[in-house]
């Protein structure tokens, strides 16, 4: 099985890694986080790859289950094709780990919700199973728009076992206590001064801050430093 964990990263922070150690533990899987070049489907990120990349880089140092992968970065640099499309990355990937090798794609149900925007997605409900975060409390089935909600049709399962048994078209639901973190709020914090170091792994912190990223130069250090409750 092959895990993938995508998104901008734009910064990473606890609750992308959350996400990721829950579907790791949850199907006893490693987690490759895929972060984009440039998505199609939102603003240009606020760091540039090289800097999201060595953040991701920071945040899953000694975690033996959270995993790089660079694929789309580096065809971004071989091709000079700045957008990442996820149809693209899994066709790819299928060449790389053969037919029989399930390809599951991990996503926030925000994300979910969004996929009939995404270039080509009924294939990729076909070409992967997608495992999708869902916070408890907020019931995913009510907000799906209606030609998502007929494609899924057949797909849901609640079995981790189903993932295995076939290489693709299957959905799972992980139910975990998820952070309710925002990358967007994140940088409105940094870039407001208001505290924001306690949502980031330090080290993660600490790059920010050297670099001068999302704003955090224009504010004094000991209020980017607070450590206190959200």
């Amino acid at each position: 099985m092959r895990l993938l964990y995508g998104g901008t990263f734009d910064p990473v922070h606890e609750g992308h890694l959350a996400i990721a150690r829950a579907a790791a533990a949850a199907l006893s899987a490693p987690v490759y986080l895929l972060p984009a070049a440039d998505p199609p489907h939102r603003a240009p990120p606020g760091a540039n790859a090289e800097a999201r990349l060595a953040m991701l880089q920071l945040a899953i140092a000694g975690e033996d289950r959270l995993l790089l992968d660079r694929r789309e970065l580096e065809r971004h640099a071989l091709t000079g094709m700045g957008r990442s499309w996820s149809i693209d990355t899994v066709r790819d990937l299928r060449v790389q780990v053969g037919s029989k090798v399930p390809i599951v794609l991990l996503v926030g149900a925000d994300s979910f919700i969004g996929l009939p925007t995404w270039k080509d997605w009924h294939a990729l409900l076909d070409a992967v199973h997608f495992v999708v975060a869902e916070r408890p409390g907020n019931p995913l089935d009510d907000a799906l728009p209606t030609e998502l909600a007929e494609a899924m049709a057949g797909r849901w399962t609640d079995s981790v076992d189903a993932l295995g048994q076939c290489p693709s078209g299957r959905v799972l639901r992980l139910r975990q206590p998820l952070q309710a973190h925002s990358a967007t709020d994140l940088r409105r914090r940094i870039a407001s001064g208001l505290p924001w170091r306690h949502l980031l792994p330090p080290r993660v912190a600490d790059y920010i801050v050297a670099n001068g990223l999302y704003g955090a130069g224009a504010v004094p250090a000991a209020s980017g430093s607070a450590i206190i409750g959200p």
